[in-house]
């Protein structure tokens, strides 16, 4: 239908050569790239370098989605690998800290957070993960297998699986730049961290699976964000 909310979408959003394509920038409001949960403790991950031997070509052949999991617990040096190449900074230059996934405008609006089933050293709950510092922040320590389940439309998986990334979306950071297009690029962005995270786990021969049929605010709840300047929108579990 022409008149729903997604076919307005695109065509209100598309770059037009007669229409001005940008707006002057307010840099004194640009947001925070990074953020962070300083009251909590945190939870310290080994250095991510050098625990995968497979090549690129030999993980794009393996990689599968999985939605079953046997109860292994996943090991601490292997979460550290899947945050990092999902989205860790891969060098510094410059004052400018690269990421190992692209971002429209540099942005990098999409935050990371997991739901710890069976991992080595880490309580069951909730972390963020802190790029800057490579760690990750204990929001909630507490068995939430059930309760991630059945926010994902009761996929057991979200049970089974060591561990549940969720993928939330920090919209301003992203419409300070490019007003309502910005949401196509935010969608992206979520798609390249969640590819990098399939790869990386093909690479170290565990499995992993991604996730868009979600109850939104289920979600939120579970990670503790307002579902309006922050929501989750995209999730992938690994193991």
């Amino acid at each position: 239908m022409q008149g729903s909310i997604g076919d307005r979408f695109q065509q209100q959003t598309k770059y037009d050569r007669n229409k001005p394509l940008g707006k002057r920038l307010d840099w004194a409001a640009k947001p925070e790239t990074y953020k962070n949960y300083p009251d909590c403790k945190t939870a310290a991950l080994p250095a991510a370098e050098g625990i995968s031997e497979m090549s690129l070509h030999e993980a794009l052949k393996t990689r599968r989605s999985a939605r079953s999991y046997p109860p292994r617990p996943l090991k601490i040096k292997e979460l550290s690998y899947l945050l990092w190449a999902s989205t860790g900074i891969s060098s510094r230059a410059e004052g400018f800290e690269f990421r190992t996934a692209p971002s429209a405008g540099a942005l990098y609006p999409i935050e990371t957070y997991i739901v710890i089933n069976n991992a080595e050293r880490l309580s069951p709950g909730v972390y963020h993960y802190n790029i800057q510092k490579h760690c990750l922040e204990v929001l909630r320590e507490e068995d939430l297998s059930i309760e991630t389940a059945r926010a994902a439309l009761g996929q057991r998986m979200c049970a089974e699986a060591p561990a549940v990334f969720i993928w939330t979306a920090v919209f301003q950071r992203m419409k300070w730049k490019y007003g309502q297009r910005a949401y196509r690029y935010i969608y992206l962005d979520a798609g390249h961290i969640a590819e990098n995270l399939a790869l990386a786990a093909a690479s170290l021969k565990l499995e992993s699976c991604q996730i868009a049929a979600i109850f939104d605010d289920q979600v939120n709840n579970i990670i503790g964000v307002d579902g309006t300047d922050e929501s989750a929108i995209y999730m992938s579990v690994a193991g």
